[in-house]
């Protein structure tokens, strides 16, 4: 099947617009929003068909404070690694997550116990059930985006903690913690690249020839 070019332009957009986003309104999500995504993000493909991704709604007040606590510890640590001053003040100016006002906490796990796929795949490179869980999230990612939903990555916690905290099986693996809300602004252009941390890398810096 191939798509038309209206379609295959409004994919174009959609891949453009898909940010990390860090800033987020309070305003709760529709009925039933969050379930439609997650329907969205399981058409991800996975290896062996093992589907190992596991969904946690966080929604218990002290369960999110705690989250945002270990993060913020997180953020204070991480800022510690730059020996320059200025660089050190450049990390805590920005701003790593939205946490705080995102209505929605979603942590994504990988279930690597899991004995649905059969082992199918995955007998040289066992990470691949991760990376099935990444796929999931871009997907849902991306399917956010085309309802106006932004997402949030967080990767300032510790997996650890956020398992501990969360009650979740040992064989569980924390993949992602997520926020998702209505984005405060669009923008095409990375935040990170905005605010002159890093810019996006040109192709001759990543494809190559052999």
């Amino acid at each position: 099947m191939m798509f038309d070019l209206a379609f295959r332009a409004d994919l174009d957009r959609l891949l453009a617009w898909r940010r990390d986003v860090r800033h987020f309104t309070t305003e709760p999500l529709p009925p039933g929003l969050i379930d439609t995504l997650l329907d969205r993000a399981v058409c991800a493909p996975s290896v062996g068909n093992a589907q190992p991704w596991r969904f946690v709604r966080v929604v218990t007040p002290a369960l999110r404070s705690a989250v945002i606590a270990a993060a913020d510890a997180a953020n204070a640590q991480a800022a510690e690694i730059y020996d320059d001053e200025t660089e050190r003040a450049a990390y805590r100016a920005l701003k790593l997550h939205g946490l705080r006002e995102a209505p929605e906490h979603i942590a994504v796990f990988c279930d690597e116990a899991t004995a649905d796929g059969h082992g199918l795949g995955r007998q040289t490179m066992p990470e691949t059930l991760r990376y099935s869980v990444v796929l999931a999230i871009h997907t849902l990612w991306l399917a956010a985006r085309a309802h106006g939903i932004g997402l949030g990555w967080v990767s300032i916690v510790d997996p650890a903690a956020v398992t501990r905290l969360l009650e979740v099986p040992p064989a569980w693996h924390l993949v992602g913690y997520l926020c998702l809300g209505t984005p405060v602004e669009d923008a095409m252009t990375p935040e990170l690249d905005r605010k002159g941390w890093q810019a996006r890398l040109g192709p001759a810096a990543t494809r190559f020839v052999r």
